[in-house]
């Protein structure tokens, strides 16, 4: 084997050996069988390993602010925060006129101490008998002792003449010898399912701050009754949601017995379902049943199933802005950019005439769409649909698109659902209600994992329904809870809109 500063000599020293030499190991490499197909896998291996480091690059490039991951997932490495507001022209805190919300002194407290001086500080004379020459007062304000109140009814026994004893009634709920009241029912449902605390915790904190010990399974058992009792007024939720002009449906994994479900969600202003089930496309839809007879219009986030169903349909634009956000970053594609400003100034422009209640005019509708079109245009020349070459392997199913084109497809191809929010003022912008509601089921899944068992999911969906429903009708949790278990349940009676 040559060394390298032999070779170097020779190049130096005898230039036509070296050239002969290299002729030689040329015709040499050409006879060597099967070079050219090994160079060939080499460069096909090479090009797909590309890819693959594409793909993964892009996968680390994406967050909660450029695609539809939620925030739990950024780790400890939050992406800068990059709003697509406008800063507003008002400081930071609390406006003028604000009126705030100090803790203020009562006018009728319910103790007074008195503090009286008994000796001069300078003399050392005493005060006894000396009037006050003033008074100040500071207020301390905190809780009671807090234990149960028993309350002991006592049902008469009386004999009448005929020789007939009578018996009392005991009033409607009082069943056994002893048992819990509404409060305490509805403070142990509050507990577990509006501020998601476990079993063991609801139990504990009843016992350390209301005197009251319960057992996990008293608990569960009280769980499973307000389930029951919540059942005709989810009834009425679901009826007054499938009436609705505008509802918003969004549905998030979920886990029962260690197996992955799904929990839907539909909602108004007013008004929330839920329910889970083992799928999450049209057969879960079918059977929750809000979908299948809706008449309005449904927003969501562009999951087909709900494309099968006959109602009108308005795709949520906060998911559109955050996808045009990681094209324009990681593909550095400026339509992607122009798009995000076309439609916040169309969300703007609406907003604007909502406050003057005054539509848009068909000029301004039209200047706004053909903006829409030419930048739709713009991205298409950016990323054209390359044609298959003729000797390529046929693959079953759709052809795989960049992602850049399936977002321009479906901007394209369902703008009438896109902009949506610009022909009708009732329609929103995004589906940020839906994206609320549905929130805090996943802080229950943080904070739990699992449910144990499907009528505890079910139990739970139905609870929270009626809760949710309760507080968007400036009913407290507490006494929509309290009021279901004293036999008269808050039920909507509004126009959900």
């Amino acid at each position: 084997m040559i060394e390298y500063e032999q070779a170097l000599d020779i190049c130096r020293n005898s230039p036509e050996t070296a050239a002969r030499m290299l002729v030689e190991l040329a015709e040499l490499t050409g006879k060597i069988p099967g070079i050219e197909d090994r160079q060939h896998r080499l460069e096909t291996e090479n090009t797909r390993l590309r890819k693959r480091v594409d793909e993964l690059e892009q996968q680390l490039a994406k967050n909660s602010r450029n695609s539809s991951k939620p925030p739990s997932t950024d780790g400890f490495k939050k992406p800068s925060p990059k709003s697509l507001r406008k800063k507003g022209q008002r400081n930071t805190g609390g406006q003028p006129g604000h009126p705030g919300h100090t803790l203020q002194m009562a006018e009728n407290p319910d103790h007074a101490e008195h503090h009286r001086v008994e000796h001069c500080t300078c003399c050392g004379r005493s005060l006894a008998n000396q009037a006050a020459a003033g008074i100040e007062k500071r207020q301390v304000h905190d809780l009671p002792p807090v234990r149960l109140v028993v309350t002991e009814h006592r049902a008469e026994s009386t004999r009448c003449s005929c020789g007939h004893l009578n018996k009392a009634d005991f009033p409607e709920g009082v069943n056994a010898p002893v048992q819990y009241g509404p409060g305490v029912k509805a403070a142990a449902v509050y507990l577990k399912h509006y501020q998601f605390i476990p079993y063991d915790r609801t139990c504990e904190l009843l016992s350390d701050l209301f005197g009251c010990p319960m057992s996990e399974g008293t608990l569960a058992t009280i769980i499973s009754k307000s389930h029951e009792l919540a059942a005709e007024p989810a009834e009425k939720i679901k009826t007054l949601i499938e009436l609705a002009p505008v509802v918003h449906f969004d549905e998030t994994g979920s886990r029962v017995e260690g197996k992955r479900w799904w929990l839907h969600s539909a909602s108004t202003a007013g008004a929330t379902y839920y329910d889970i089930h083992r799928k999450r496309g049209g057969e879960a839809i079918d059977e929750i049943g809000i979908l299948p007879d809706f008449k309005g219009r449904a927003i969501h986030d562009f999951w087909k199933s709900y494309f099968a169903y006959a109602c009108e349909h308005g795709l949520c634009n906060a998911h559109h802005l955050r996808e045009l956000t990681f094209i324009h970053e990681q593909y550095q594609q400026d339509w992607a950019e122009r798009m995000i400003d076309c439609l916040v100034d169309m969300k703007e422009a609406v907003e604007r005439a909502k406050r003057t209640l005054l539509p848009l005019s068909e000029t301004r509708i039209q200047a706004f769409e053909t903006r829409y079109r030419r930048i739709l245009d713009e991205g298409y020349a950016k990323n054209p649909l390359h044609s298959l070459p003729p000797n390529a392997k046929k693959k079953r199913g759709r052809r795989k698109k960049p992602k850049a084109r399936n977002l321009l497809e479906r901007l394209d191809q369902h703008h009438s659902e896109v902009l949506a929010f610009l022909y009708d003022f009732d329609v929103p912008f995004d589906n940020n209600l839906a994206e609320r509601d549905i929130r805090m089921m996943k802080v229950q899944q943080k904070i739990s994992g699992t449910f144990r068992s499907e009528e505890g999911a079910k139990a739970f969906c139905r609870i929270r329904s009626y809760i949710s429903t309760a507080r968007k009708n400036a009913v407290g949790a507490m006494d929509a809870l309290t009021r279901l278990f004293d036999g008269n349940p808050f039920v909507p009676e509004f126009n959900p809109l």
